[in-house]
């Protein structure tokens, strides 16, 4: 008898780290794959869907102009409650931090369905950064049954909250499986035509740095440009009319810098293995870049990544105009400081994490009595970690 998996998410940053999952399911006689979209960013969303070859059994399609966090996630409990009963999935797999998460992981608590949540465990331990991210992340580990956490440090943290040890495995990171599918070696664009210059790449979206924040960084861009004549900067613009009312206020304009529509996973990804550094407030960016031997410039107060930090590939900066210019000019300017974070090891994964989700799966289920040997015991608390 197989099991009947249902997958739910509904951004960008979700559909790219699920899709390696959905894959491996795809591929194991054992499972019955489900997917659903929120469609809580449709555009972005449909790009992923597109380039991983994803066609969701259901489209809730819940966007709307100007919709709240109250909005999409009371639209998504009332549409996924209707789903649960047509489909009676075995388990729910979601992903993160997002609204949907949330939603998905509550509506699957009320229908009395296990939920798998992948990326669990990150923290910052500050409710309003990010926000609403952080109490997302926190609210949907407390209604889960299996735990894949990315690193030992998200394990720990679940642990602190007194989740049952039996049921937290560290994985790794579905991200770096994604950039198998990918990463290309002979990928070209325009903003890449000039090999004499080094290529900053750069996105902010978090709603907690819209407006000061973000008049900040754009700031110490205009003073980066003008002061280091050898760059360009590479901008996909988020579609937030707000975000992108700032940029033309107050980015100076310059042939070189690029301000680019947001561009899909496959040119995402290859630019970023193009760029000499990243700039940018994502989260899923911190886990890319470290695969990809590319530094990042954190602009954030605070990150649920601190592993990258302690790695040394990621550099929190915030977004103070001053640490913003201070921190590019090191890296431009210091080979030694650029070489470290460049060639930091990567904490994120190995490139298998789908593969070891879809077998703890296959165990919670009693389809398989084995397990991985990175799995296997190695204490008498039965703490389940990477090797």
């Amino acid at each position: 008898m197989t099991q009947k998996i249902m997958t739910i998410f509904g951004t960008r940053p979700e559909a790219i780290k699920m899709a390696p999952i959905i894959k491996a399911l795809e591929k194991d006689t054992r499972f019955e794959s489900c997917v659903v979209v929120t469609a809580q960013h449709r555009e972005m969303l449909d790009q992923v869907l597109e380039t991983f070859a994803i066609k969701p059994d259901f489209d809730l399609n819940i966007m709307t102009p100007n919709q709240t966090l109250a909005t999409i996630t009371s639209r998504s409990i009332a549409l996924l409650d209707e789903v649960f009963d047509q489909v009676n999935p075995d388990m729910v797999l979601v992903h993160g931090d997002t609204t949907t998460t949330f939603a998905a992981a509550l509506t699957a608590f009320y229908h009395q369905v296990p939920v798998g949540h992948v990326e669990a465990g990150l923290r910052t331990y500050d409710k309003y950064s990010p926000f609403p991210e952080e109490m997302n992340r926190q609210m949907t580990d407390a209604l889960a049954d299996l735990y894949f956490a990315p690193t030992a440090l998200s394990r720990d943290n679940l642990l602190k909250a007194h989740h049952d040890p039996s049921q937290i495995y560290v994985t790794g990171n579905s991200a770096i499986d994604a950039l198998a599918y990918t990463i290309a070696p002979d990928f070209s664009h325009v903003a890449l035509k000039n090999p004499e210059t080094k290529k900053i790449l750069i996105t902010m979206h978090r709603r907690e740095n819209l407006g000061q924040n973000m008049i900040q960084v754009f700031q110490a861009m205009n003073h980066i440009l003008d002061k280091h004549t050898d760059i360009e900067l590479i901008f996909p613009m988020h579609k937030n009319p707000k975000i992108r009312a700032l940029i033309h206020t107050h980015l100076k304009p310059s042939h070189r810098l690029h301000l680019i529509e947001p561009l899909d996973v496959f040119e995402f990804h290859n630019l970023a293995k193009r760029s000499d550094l990243i700039l940018t407030d994502s989260g899923g960016i911190q886990e890319e870049a470290p695969a990809l031997g590319v530094p990042v410039l954190v602009l954030r107060a605070s990150t649920e990544r601190p592993e990258g930090v302690a790695a040394g590939t990621l550099k929190l900066v915030g977004t103070a105009e001053v640490d913003v210019v201070r921190a590019v000019d090191e890296l431009l300017t210091d080979s030694v400081a650029y070489e470290k974070m460049a060639t930091a090891r990567n904490p994120y994964g190995d490139g298998k994490t789908s593969n070891r989700i879809v077998s703890i799966i296959a165990r919670y289920f009693g389809l398989t009595t084995d397990i991985l040997p990175e799995f296997r015991d190695k204490s008498d608390d039965k703490e389940r970690e990477l090797e």
